[in-house]
Formats: structure tokens, sequence, C-alpha cells
């Protein structure tokens, strides 16, 4: 009786011990199950070249306005508006009859006083002649001298008054001062305008090639002079130093532009300093007064640390940090420090390390300590290989 007594007493410890067993086991497994899967990628330093987009507007080349230098009647206009006109072509005939008879006067006028200058040349010689053999006194002969004088001064006066003349007849056609597109006429013919008047008559602007004045801030344009001089930029090469621009509709311009000065004063009203690029225009989809963003590369950064924005957080109190993957496959928080978002990516100044592990997927399911099931987001995102040879590794590991 005892015998089996003590025999029902260990079976029964027994079958206790294997049901603990069997309950750590499953509790193990469900653990391991629990564990919430998240993405990651894995930190890379690689050596990238540095941009900023700044904000700008698309200036002419070249501007001029059209203005009248005489005063006259529009006869007629001898352009199409909006087309492309060369530099020299007439663009508008003003009435030039009177300017044409004030030509002719001017003309009489000189050879009236060349005539009067010849007849006192001669005089003079003659008074020389008599001068010689006393036959007239000094003084005649000065004062036919002086007359002489006068005539010449005459002479080049009426020379002057008939270029003068002729200048205002030329000025009677209106020609373009520049090559470019003109813009619309503000006077029809039978206008009455006036020789230097406010209002221009059009407007030509030269658009290939064409400015785009950008601005940036004076204090990240010191940022970046201070970051060159301590050697955590380098100077980029002359191929990458080619400026991007942006339009405004978010496309990229297809010709690249040259940067060509910075201005030498920070504008008082908004801290700013304006940068000027110039970008070919041949076809002329760049306007004046367009809305548009230059990417202006800044400089090489050696090692330097991309991440995507998501796998970035903050705090109420603007602290940025990341959670890792550990090497036991926990979740570990550290703090980092941004520098600026480059795209859709954080330059990260401190705080990660080549080769770790960033979560950025199923944050929303993570606590620093906790277990995960790592899942490499960027072997995913890689192309599959081909069917047949997917087939063939199924059935391997089958």
């Amino acid at each position: 009786m005892r015998s089996g007594l003590i025999l029902s007493l260990l079976a029964g410890a027994l079958a206790l011990q294997l049901a603990g067993c069997s309950d750590a086991d499953q509790a193990g497994q469900q653990q391991q199950q629990q564990a919430p899967q998240v993405g990651f990628i894995t930190v890379k330093a690689k050596s990238t070249t540095l941009s900023r987009e700044l904000p700008g507007r698309t200036t002419a080349h070249q501007i001029a306005e059209v203005r009248p230098q005489v005063s006259g009647v529009i006869e007629k206009r001898l352009f199409e508006e909006g087309q492309k006109v060369e530099a020299g072509q007439p663009l508008y005939k003003i009435d030039s009859r009177t300017y044409q008879a004030t030509v002719a006067s001017a003309r009489a006028e000189l050879a009236r006083a060349q005539a009067t200058l010849n007849s006192n040349t001669l005089r003079v010689e003659r008074f020389k002649t008599l001068l010689e053999r006393r036959s007239v006194s000094q003084q005649e002969y000065d004062e036919a001298k002086a007359a002489l004088d006068e005539n010449k001064a005459a002479v080049a006066a009426a020379r002057a008054n008939l270029q003068s003349a002729q200048i205002n007849l030329d000025y009677a056609t209106i020609e373009a001062p520049i090559s470019g597109r003109i813009g619309r006429s503000t006077v029809t013919a039978g206008a009455l305008v006036t020789a230097n008047q406010a209002n221009a008559l059009a407007t030509i602007r030269q658009l290939d090639p064409i400015y785009v004045d950008l601005t940036q801030s004076s204090i990240e344009l010191r940022r970046l002079r201070q970051a060159m001089e301590a050697g955590e930029l380098q100077q980029v090469s002359d191929d990458e130093a080619r400026i991007t621009l942006i339009l405004e509709d978010g496309s990229e311009y297809n010709k690249p532009g040259a940067l060509q000065f910075s201005e030498y004063a920070v504008d008082e009203s908004t801290g700013s300093v304006t940068l000027r690029a110039l970008f070919p225009n041949p076809d002329g989809d760049l306007l004046p007064g367009m809305f548009v963003r230059g990417r202006l590369p800044e400089g090489q950064r050696e090692d330097a640390i991309l991440v995507p924005q998501k796998g970035i957080t903050r705090d109420p109190t603007g602290q940025a940090s990341a959670m890792l993957i550990a090497d036991d496959n926990t979740v570990k928080k550290v703090n980092v420090v941004t520098e600026r978002a480059v795209g859709s990516q954080w330059l990260i100044a401190s705080g990660l390390q080549d080769g770790d592990r960033l979560i950025v997927d199923g944050l929303q399911k993570i606590q620093p300590g906790i277990p995960v099931s790592p899942v490499d987001t960027e072997q995913q995102a890689q192309p599959s290989q081909a069917p047949a040879a997917q087939g063939g590794d199924q059935g391997a590991a089958q």
C-alpha cells in the first residue's frame, strides 16, 4: 500500500514538472511570435555633394525702353509686337519734313560761311603781299587777319549745326538699341510724341541668355564660409558647380546655369545677399519675372550620414532621436543632432554611426528595450530574382 502511494506521488510530481516545462516553452514561443516586426536600414557614411535651394526670380539679360529723342507725329510703326528685333532695326517713323528743312538750311549756312572764308583768305594773302611793299598799314592787315579767324569759327559753327540737324533727322527714325524680344506698343500712327518723354513707346528684353537672381541669408553664407575654412566642406569640381533651376511647377529646367557673382552688400530689409546666375534660354522657356528656385552646390562632405526623415522623431522639447536595433535584436533609443534637410533625408551631425541599424518602419509599435523582428527594407526594395530561380530555391529549401 505504501509503495503504491509513493509511486502515485512520484508520478504526479513528474507530470507537474513536464507540464511546467511545456508551459515555459509555449511562453517562449509566444514571446517570439509576439515580437513586432520592424523595417530597418543600415546607416552608411559616404561622400556627398551638399546643395541648397534658394528662391529667386528671372531677370532679362538686357532691358531697353524705347523713347523718342525728337518730337513729332508718328507716321507708322515698323515692327510686329512680340517679335524678335535686331539692334539697329527701324521701329517707328516720325514725320521728318521739318528736320529735313533744318538740315537743308544748315547746309546752306555752311556753304555761305565757307564762301566768305574763301574770300577773306584771298584778301589776307593780298594784304600780306602789300604789307611787305608797305602799300597797306599793319592795322589793315591785322583787321583782315581777325576777320579771317572769325570766318573760320563761323564755318566750324555752321558745320556743327549741320551735324546736329542731321542727327535730329536720323532720330526721326527710331531704331532698336539692342537685340531681343519687343513687347506691345503704347502708341499708334498719328500719336504725338516728345523728346525724352516719360512713357516708353515699347520695351525690348534680351532673354537669351537670362539672369536668375537668387537670395541667400547672410547667416547661411557665413556658416558656409566657416565650414569651408574648417575643412568640413571641400570645394566642388567645375562639373558639380553647375546650378540647377527648379521651375514653378516643380520640374527641373533642362539646361544648367553658372554663378556669375555674389553681391558684396547685405539687404538691410531682408538680411539676405543676392547671387546672380546665368542660364541659356534659346527656346524662350524662361520669361522675366518668373518665381524659381536654384539648387546651388555648396561643397563636398566626406563621410556624411544621410537617413530618411521618417526615421527621426522629436519630443515636445524639439530633441531629435532615433530607434536602433541592438545586436540582440532589442530596441535602443539614441539622441541625434540633425544639421539640415537634404531632400527627403536628414543630414546627421552626431548620434549615428556607420553600420547602425536604424528603424524606419513600425515605430508606432515599439518602445526601447523590447525585442523586435527586424526586416531589412533595402533588401526588400531590390529587384526580385527570376521566377525560375525562385522556384529552384524554394524547392531546395523544401
